[in-house]
């Protein structure tokens, strides 16, 4: 395994994107002391919502981890443009996946692992985290999946 988050970032044949600019009246990130809080980040490719609609009703599991994966390369983006460096980050400590579920959808952790995957294989064992992964009605623009993260700083 390549040594570095940039390396392992392009081994995968991941290039960030640029963070996204907040949709409404918050901030992307707050810091505070030691810990980097994200805001929900969706499941944008190339400005576009990547997947969308509800899982147990259109969108199948793994379109619902490709979403997941697609947050999670956002939440970087956003880490990346709050640090400066990732190399910075000391532990992902938590993340909380909202997925757009219809009634009876019961596999919003199978979602999740789209993004705890990715997570763990880009920041290695400082991308091991406790998580929640809950069911809503609809997120924002008919996005499939929406995911917050908390970071420890070094």
């Amino acid at each position: 395994m390549s040594s570095t988050i940039s390396s392992r970032l392009a081994d995968a044949g991941i290039q960030l994107p640029q963070a996204a600019a907040p949709a409404a009246n918050y901030v992307p990130w707050v810091r505070f002391g030691n810990l980097l809080q994200t805001s929900g980040q969706l499941p944008l490719a190339d400005g576009k919502i990547a997947v969308s609609g509800k899982l147990g009703g259109g969108v199948a599991l793994e379109d619902g981890q490709l979403a997941a994966r697609h947050c999670a390369i956002n939440i970087l983006a956003q880490a990346q443009a709050a640090l400066g460096d990732l190399e910075t980050i000391g532990r992902l400590l938590k993340l909380t996946v909202f997925v757009a579920s219809e009634v009876g959808f019961t596999e919003q952790h199978k979602v999740a692992n789209g993004a705890s995957d990715f997570l763990v294989q880009i920041l290695g064992d400082r991308g091991r985290h406790a998580r929640s992964a809950v069911g809503v009605p609809s997120l924002p623009m008919d996005a499939a999946v929406e995911i917050e993260a908390l970071f420890e700083i070094a």
